[in-house]
């Protein structure tokens, strides 16, 4: 490992820009734009922000920040706190963040995750004016070699007036090579991203930008945030394993291989539970075309099912992340990291045929999703890649358990309180108690498939009481208008989705 400082920070006339995170942090003026690095926890700029807050709790400073996903080391919570935001975009998972903007303290702007920069580059939304990168090290040219995340970091350090880079000693200078820096052409002149394969590598291995945009180098320790991803249980268990019967049945009908095709899975908990199910199951030489490259990327090289991943980020939990940083040369072949707005990019994921798998808070009926809102007004992280997946996948996969709260809350209703994914863009619903296969289904027909294979009782009865009275009203997409959103309205008022005793007996 190379540790010396001239490795780190290799063109020589950079090396005067090293400063304190409270000098560098003095680049950021009120009512600036700034983008910082960091997705899902990975790679983020871990000091600079933190003296951003320090001077918003003793002067006048709010800013607009937009970063590649979530941040880690508690920096969203540190900034609200301090009263230093203002907007917030495009993803965010912080409990504090979150509450700020559930009270319209904070403007949050919850966008598909190809999309930030594209708005950028266009002009469509504000500029940036200062970027903050983490980085493993500047090169001879410098050029920002990025760390365990690219995310939007790239065209953040591209389109910024000026840059703040944080070089981070503690990431392994070992992961220099591993990432795929493209940048997509101004239209009208964009030519195809020529990605034909998962393993293709058709950009640079560091951020080329001008070195005199760089104004500051802050050199820190610290690491990255761990994964708070919890451990396989039960139901997630039942959800990998009805999962892994449909895709043997797919193989046995001739539409997929035993490697299946291109694997993407959304962060959390479910998502990696069910791919960690794929370790047991018949399919081989597996690839994985996905965002965030997770617990479950790895327990799959290992157990000799995996053959290569592309991702954008690498969040882990701690115990895995010290095994796979302090070995990260025996992945490193068969890993990339990619800017988002490559890693999500339409083209590339219809044209590679990604089988995407992301979570939801509720489906209803007939297969509309979402993703994004308690009781359909309160937001809770954002909509993610899951859209850039769903709308563009080979097959669109969406998994959730069937009950919330102890079983107060149905993961299934009549109607979604909000819609992130509409039902034309969702091909498979998957619970604990089993799956739902939607391809080539009517509304009508969907309604009896979710409802028959996908809800626990007895909601599943509340359903199709609900089915039969709506369908009686006729009509493409049936619904009893005055009770669609009526399940969340008996939550809110009395702690349960479930009907009361009296109600349940009238009905009967």
């Amino acid at each position: 490992m190379r540790d010396n400082f001239h490795d780190r920070i290799r063109l020589p006339s950079l090396r005067d820009k090293v400063t304190s995170a409270a000098d560098a942090a003095h680049w950021v003026r009120d009512g600036m734009t700034v983008g910082m690095s960091g997705f899902t926890r990975a790679g983020d700029a871990k000091v600079v922000p933190l003296a951003l807050a320090e001077r918003a709790r003793h002067e006048q400073l709010k800013i607009t920040l937009m970063t590649g996903a979530s941040l880690g080391n508690d920096i969203d919570k540190t900034l609200t706190e301090a009263g230093a935001l203002a907007r917030r975009i495009p993803f965010q998972a912080d409990p504090a963040l979150r509450s700020a903007i559930n009270r319209g303290e904070v403007m949050f702007v919850d966008q598909h995750l190809s999309e930030t920069v594209e708005l950028l580059r266009t002009r469509q939304i504000a500029p940036i004016d200062v970027a903050i990168i983490e980085a493993i090290a500047i090169t001879e040219t410098g050029a920002i070699v990025p760390t365990t995340s690219v995310g939007n970091s790239a065209s953040f350090a591209i389109l910024a007036d000026k840059v703040i880079v944080e070089i981070n000693l503690t990431q392994s200078p070992d992961l220099e090579g591993l990432h795929d820096i493209f940048i997509p052409k101004r239209r009208p002149q964009r030519e195809p991203i020529p990605i034909m394969n998962v393993r293709d590598r058709v950009g640079t291995a560091a951020i080329e930008i001008p070195p005199e945009k760089i104004v500051a180098i802050v050199v820190t320790e610290k690491a990255d945030s761990s994964s708070n991803i919890l451990p396989p249980d039960a139901e997630t268990a039942q959800i990998a394993g009805h999962l892994v019967d449909f895709f043997k049945n797919e193989v046995k009908q001739g539409r997929l291989t035993d490697s299946l095709l291109p694997l993407q899975a959304g962060i959390g908990t479910i998502a990696n539970a069910v791919l960690a199910g794929f370790i047991d199951s018949p399919f081989h030489n597996l690839t994985m075309y996905s965002e965030v490259l997770q617990d479950s990327t790895f327990d799959l090289f290992d157990a000799g099912k995996l053959d290569f991943a592309s991702g954008s980020s690498i969040t882990l939990s701690p115990q895995k992340s010290r095994e796979v940083f302090a070995d990260i040369a025996r992945y490193k072949d068969r890993l990339v990291l990619r800017p988002q707005e490559v890693s999500n990019h339409p083209e590339v994921i219809r044209r590679l045929g990604i089988i995407a798998l992301n979570t939801a808070l509720e489906a209803d009926i007939y297969g509309n999703v979402n993703s994004t809102h308690v009781l359909g007004t309160h937001m809770m992280n954002g909509i993610g890649g899951s859209g850039d997946f769903a709308r563009n996948a080979y097959m669109a996969i969406f998994a959730t358990k069937s009950l919330a709260k102890g079983g107060d809350i149905s993961s299934i209703v009549p109607m979604v309180s909000h819609v992130d994914h509409n039902e034309h863009d969702v091909d498979i619903l998957v619970t604990e108690v089993g799956l739902a296969d939607l391809r080539g289904l009517a509304p009508r027909e969907r309604a009896q498939a979710i409802i028959g294979n996908c809800v626990a009782e007895p909601y599943r009865e509340m359903l199709r009481d609900y089915v039969e009275r709506a369908n009686r009203r006729g009509g493409q997409t049936p619904h009893v208008l005055e009770e669609a959103f009526s399940w969340h309205v008996r939550y809110r008022d009395t702690g349960s989705m479930l009907l009361p005793v009296e109600e349940t007996r009238l009905r009967a």
